[in-house]
């Protein structure tokens, strides 16, 4: 078998593997922009990680909540959650108290300065995904949320 026939084997129930460019993945063009979202996020936010911003802003919108319910809301697994609230708790952002009728369960919450620090970088945050999408038409912005969340959602 030559190389050129190696490389234009068919894949499974679908087209040749000459067909594959990697430039046209899916999986490759949302890393790129994700990885540019990521750079626009760190010159604008650089003192908290996405995960750590992430966490303070579902606790700011739903309040004091299990460490497990906060991973889930924001679609952490029980260690990465773990390792960001200890972050953040050693920071002095979030506070963590046993639950009142459950204690192996811990409640997080902001802490005054992680409420201050949220409410100063909300606006921060609004701009950071302004500046994401404006490569984008409003309604090509539209479109583009619509069908990624359609997609996160599977």
């Amino acid at each position: 078998m030559t190389r050129a026939d190696e490389t234009s084997k068919a894949l499974p129930g679908g087209p040749s593997t000459d067909a594959y460019e990697l430039d046209e993945q899916v999986g490759f063009i949302l890393r790129k922009a994700n990885q540019r979202h990521l750079a626009i996020f760190a010159a604008r936010i650089g003192d908290l990680t996405p995960p750590q911003f992430a966490a303070l802003a579902k606790l700011y919108s739903v309040g004091a909540t299990s460490q497990n319910q906060l991973g889930q809301l924001v679609a952490m697994d029980a260690a990465t959650i773990k390792g960001v609230i200890d972050r953040l708790k050693a920071r002095g952002l979030v506070t963590l108290e046993p639950h009142e009728s459950d204690r192996r369960r811990l409640m997080v919450s902001l802490s005054p300065e992680g409420q201050e620090t949220v409410e100063a970088l909300l606006p921060e945050a609004l701009e950071v995904t302004e500046e994401t999408l404006a490569p984008l038409t409003p309604r090509e912005t539209a479109t583009f949320l619509r069908l990624l969340t359609k997609l996160a959602e599977g």
